[in-house]
């Protein structure tokens, strides 16, 4: 099977994600048939380049492997919270404290500024160091949103083994993907040529 189409179409979102960027944000690490994986979050390099793709932070923010390592971090405990509610489940109180710290973590009132030729106005400040505080408060809130709306009832995990990836069910689609959705399907052929071949 060739890398190409696999990476083009976990490249694309699952559904849902138009409206709920914290399913992307979990959806960044995915598990591929033949045990491979992909973690867009895996490197500081690559974290940049998907909080920069999701505008989240500029190009040249310069994330290193702690913010990289702190936003892998958030995702799993996400993650934990999806599994929860798709199981229903009960939260771990770890992950809701994760969830909580990072959404208390950057300001968001705008602060009073005065500029000599036009004088007062509002800003939220975001410098430098306050990028990643920002995009984890502002992953963390979206994921807040989505769990706390009627969308949660939708949510679900996909029905391709080994996907790992979350989606919104529409009707009674319950793949990320088509490439998913035609894995499984073939999967349920196979069993039932199998199964009718041993009666």
């Amino acid at each position: 099977m060739s890398e190409i189409p696999i990476l083009e179409s976990v490249r694309l979102p699952a559904p849902g994600a138009e409206d709920y960027l914290a399913l992307d944000f979990v959806n960044s690490a995915i598990a591929l048939p033949g045990g491979q994986f992909i973690d867009f979050l895996g490197t500081p390099e690559s974290a940049n380049r998907w909080l920069t793709d999701h505008g989240l932070a500029p190009a040249d923010a310069g994330v290193r492997e702690m913010c990289a390592t702190q936003l892998r971090s958030l995702r799993e405990h996400l993650r934990s919270l999806f599994a929860a509610r798709v199981a229903g489940l009960p939260a771990l109180p770890a992950a809701l404290s994760a969830v909580n710290d990072a959404l208390s973590m950057a300001p968001t009132a705008g602060l009073l500024y005065w500029d000599e030729k036009n004088g007062p106005y509002r800003a939220v400040p975001c410098p430098t160091n306050e990028i990643l505080a920002r995009a984890l408060a502002t992953l963390a809130a979206n994921a807040a949103d989505l769990l706390t709306s009627p969308d949660a009832d939708r949510l679900t995990g996909c029905g391709s083994t080994p996907c790992n990836r979350y989606l919104l069910r529409h009707g009674r689609r319950h793949w990320c993907s088509t490439r998913c959705g035609d894995r499984a399907r073939a999967a349920r052929a196979y069993a039932r040529r199998t199964q009718a071949k041993a009666d």
